[in-house]
């Protein structure tokens, strides 16, 4: 065994504990069923209401940019592609901030319904968290079925073509089996991703009838300090986790296409002039759903930047710092962990590390607090716990973009490192790091950009003297403070991105 293999194998055991031991606080402190209120019963049905309506909202938004994007090649193509990532990467509360500036109470949107003498809309509540939970993830769903659509064999819409199939026979045939065999998957992946979500919630929902389980469990935390029913709800997200996973292996149903010979077919269903329109149509109201609301914040925080006050320039300082650590530790990890995943037995590795992908940051707070309470005060660890859990969390996706690179480089390379003697440091420097980089640049410019946006446990533990950029941006929101909001929104985007840009055009560059 290699030194590597053997500090992967500590690597994956110290995860395997970052993740048990603040999730067996949470079961311990939990105390028994007993201990949920009356109101607890609609917040769980809240969450999964809500989860399920935006999820299918997700889809169904969805499955016509998908189609529109498998079926039409047209200049900017991949621009629009492009910016269906985009999303993944932006700080959630600044893409709150620009749905407030289109929907709420004086944004476009209400505007627009005043010159027509209509009422208003409001965006507070269980309407606004739909809606801010299908802007992020109707991207993702197109992403994912697009995935599908193109993995459709290129000779079965040739045969379907030559037997004169209408556009209606071939989406009965082709494209309805595929939508079936990937959609109960990427359902369940959202509905997991819309039960998880804490900052939309914080900053949309609140209130009896708005309430999901993370938020609730940051008010039985940050208000109450009932610690034993914060750890209660945090059992009760981790089942809902859970479920949602077990679910997702069961409901995945195989298209049933077979393999083909990967030849790019020009689609023959899509001539008309209607079909044209629709698939215009989709892709355009996609483009503006998703850009409108950032180019309102942005531009508009670009005029009220040099104003702000220095308490945000520091929380900027802080949430770089925060990016930077958290990028160094995932990337660390994540290379150590990808040398164990290529041994043997090293399937432990890639399992382990992709189990903290259903955690929640709130869950995994809650636990910490619970083991650091009796030995330090938490709130003075307000920013090493969040660079841990972020750490943790964006662990799933570094190894997802190293596994196979590193299987890769052993079987090209392995044997000749062998007979060399290379191993360790001159192994890394000479062998790996230098095939690796791009994979490694990703990784920690895609941690890096979700650490520096991340509104979870810094809104448990910090101060007011250790508030990173998006818990300050969010007290500007609640102060009614909306330039300032708009012009940290700004910064923290060009942090973030900058962030995700730098690393990864780093690794690239490198690379080539």
């Amino acid at each position: 065994m290699t030194t590597g293999t053997r500090l992967g194998h500590i690597a994956t055991g110290a995860v395997a504990a970052a993740l048990l031991l603040p999730l067996g606080a949470v079961a311990w402190r939990a105390e028994g069923w007993s201990g949920l209120r009356a109101s607890d019963g609609h917040v769980l049905w809240f969450t999964l209401w809500q989860a399920m309506v935006s999820a299918a909202l997700s889809i169904l938004l969805a499955v016509p940019v998908a189609r529109a994007l498998a079926r039409r090649r047209f200049p900017g193509r991949g621009w629009v592609v492009l910016l269906l990532g985009a999303p993944f990467i932006l700080p959630v509360i600044v893409a709150v901030l620009g749905l407030v500036a289109v929907f709420g109470r004086t944004g476009a949107v209400n505007t627009a319904l005043g010159w027509a003498d209509l009422g208003p809309v409001s965006i507070y509540g269980w309407q606004g968290v739909i809606l801010a939970h299908v802007f992020f993830n109707m991207p993702l769903a197109t992403r994912l079925i697009l995935q599908g659509w193109l993995a459709v064999p290129g000779e079965r819409l040739r045969l379907a073509a030559s037997l004169g199939f209408a556009p209606g026979a071939t989406f009965r045939l082709l494209e309805w089996p595929m939508l079936r065999g990937v959609v109960p998957g990427i359902f369940l992946v959202i509905f997991l991703i819309c039960t998880t979500s804490f900052a939309v919630a914080l900053a949309l929902g609140g209130g009896p009838r708005a309430t999901t389980v993370e938020l609730a469990i940051y008010q039985a935390f940050r208000f109450d300090f009932d610690l034993s029913r914060a750890a209660l709800l945090g059992a009760v997200q981790l089942c809902l986790g859970g479920a949602a996973a077990l679910l997702s292996l069961r409901l995945t149903l195989p298209s049933g296409f077979g393999a083909g010979l990967d030849r790019a077919v020009p689609r023959w269903d899509s001539g008309g002039w209607g079909l044209r329109v629709q698939d215009g149509a989709a892709i355009l109201l996609a483009c503006l759903f998703l850009l409108l609301p950032m180019v309102l914040v942005l531009s508009q925080g670009a005029l009220a930047v040099m104003g702000l006050p220095a308490s945000v320039w520091w929380a900027a300082v802080r949430s770089l710092a925060v990016a930077l650590t958290a990028a160094l530790a995932t990337t660390a990890l994540a290379f150590v962990m990808a040398q164990a995943a290529t041994g043997a037995r090293g399937g432990w590795a890639e399992v382990i590390g992709t189990l903290s992908v259903a955690a929640s940051p709130l869950v995994l707070g809650t636990g910490l607090y619970v083991l650091l309470l009796p030995v330090v005060n938490p709130v003075s660890m307000a920013l090493p716990v969040t660079v841990f859990v972020n750490a943790v969390l964006a662990l799933p996706f570094a190894l997802r973009a190293l596994i196979p690179a590193m299987r890769d480089l052993d079987r090209d390379y392995g044997r000749l490192s062998a007979s060399l003697g290379l191993g360790g440091l001159a192994w890394m420097r000479l062998v790996a790091l230098p095939r690796l980089r791009r994979p490694l640049g990703f990784a920690a410019g895609l941690t890096a950009a979700l650490a520096a946006g991340d509104l979870g446990v810094i809104a448990l533990f910090a101060s007011p003297d250790q508030a990173t950029l998006p818990l300050v941006l969010y007290q500007l929101m609640g102060a009614y403070r909306m330039e300032d909001a708009k012009a940290a929104a700004l910064i923290l985007v060009a942090l973030s991105l900058g962030l995700f840009w730098l690393f990864e055009r780093g690794g690239r560059h490198a690379g080539a």
